[in-house]
């Protein structure tokens, strides 16, 4: 192994031949490194004075974060879509944001790591359901709905659809033991599911709004950042790659916290016409001098609001997360603009 990466590395490197430093920088950056007894990871290549090696675009820099990411292994170890799953997990150890049975609204889901959790942790019978403007794979047990979310015509087939689902029935129980003849009979007797899809749509018989008119959601989480524009791909329908175009920050700070403080007073819009009393509202900004009106206003919307910066955030990030907790019956966004 060692004499193909001597052979290789003595090669001409763009019409010059690499430093024999740089040949022992690469050797050493092949040879795995013992961490706790076993080959955890490989070290960094070292700084070759008056010299330099060139990487692979797949030895970019931040795969090379990500490999050495605690949270990035531990997601891909537990089966969740991003390390960004551990972030929640760590508010909601902290704040008991879920419980069973609850509907929560998941804005920006995808790739769909906030919604794995909201649906672990809502068992059985809660509801989940996420909206974004980029196509991914919904996870499991997962309703989802590709829009912008800014767009009203999207908001307004959200609460359609969150009404249709209150007014259905409950699964009914599992039938007691019967004999095949019976079960015969009943199968033979029962609807086709075709017919019971058309009878369905045709039943315009809608139970009416209860009476928190129409506050059907018990906790709304907002993860959104603007994606990137997109540059190419627009001929492909995968499902399965969002993340050339999910956006981490455009590099101006500014840009980036304004843009937080839009998306999140247009999540707490529709949460203050949606959301019970007493249920939980959590958003992503990137911090700056409009957060503190913000801060302000969810307390006057809320009992207790948090600001956290999860352990699984990392440190050079701007980051941070509003908790607000137990929304007050009484008060809407229109109230404490004003």
């Amino acid at each position: 192994m060692h004499a193909l990466l001597l052979r290789a590395a003595a090669a001409p490197c763009h019409g010059r031949l690499v430093r024999p430093a740089a040949v022992a920088a690469v050797t050493a950056a092949a040879r795995p490194v013992p961490v706790g007894g076993s080959l955890a990871q490989f070290t960094p290549p070292a700084r070759v004075a008056g010299g330099s090696v060139r990487w692979a675009a797949s030895n970019s820099r931040w795969k090379q974060r990500q490999g050495s990411d605690y949270f990035a292994r531990e997601a891909k170890v537990q089966g969740l879509k991003s390390r960004a799953a551990f972030k929640l997990l760590e508010m909601d150890s902290k704040y008991r944001l879920f419980k069973k049975g609850q509907t929560v609204l998941d804005l920006g889901y995808a790739p769909g790591s906030w919604s794995q959790v909201a649906v672990e942790r809502t068992r059985p019978n809660g509801r989940v359901v996420g909206i974004d403007i980029i196509p991914a794979q919904p996870p499991r047990g997962v309703s989802t709905i590709q829009g912008n979310f800014l767009n009203p015509g999207v908001q307004n087939l959200v609460k359609e659809y969150l009404v249709e689902f209150a007014g259905r029935k409950p699964p009914s129980p599992p039938a007691s033991e019967t004999s095949e003849e019976e079960d015969d009979m009943k199968i033979m007797e029962r609807q086709s599911y075709i017919d019971a899809e058309r009878a369905e749509s045709v039943d315009s018989d809608w139970p009416a709004l209860p009476e928190n008119d129409g506050k059907l959601i018990d906790v709304v989480l907002s993860d959104m950042s603007a994606p990137w524009m997109q540059t190419s791909g627009f001929s492909s329908n995968t499902l399965s790659n969002p993340y050339s175009r999910m956006m981490n920050t455009s590099g101006m700070s500014f840009r980036d916290h304004a843009g937080s403080m839009d998306l999140c007073l247009a999540a707490l819009q529709f949460a203050s016409g949606t959301l019970r009393t007493g249920g939980h509202f959590v958003c992503k900004f990137y911090q700056g001098a409009e957060d503190k009106d913000l801060e302000m206003k969810l307390k006057k919307m809320f009992g207790k609001v948090h600001r956290e910066k999860p352990e699984s955030s990392r440190n050079e990030s701007k980051e941070a997360y509003f908790v607000a907790l137990r929304k007050k019956g009484d008060v809407t966004l229109a109230d404490v603009s004003r």
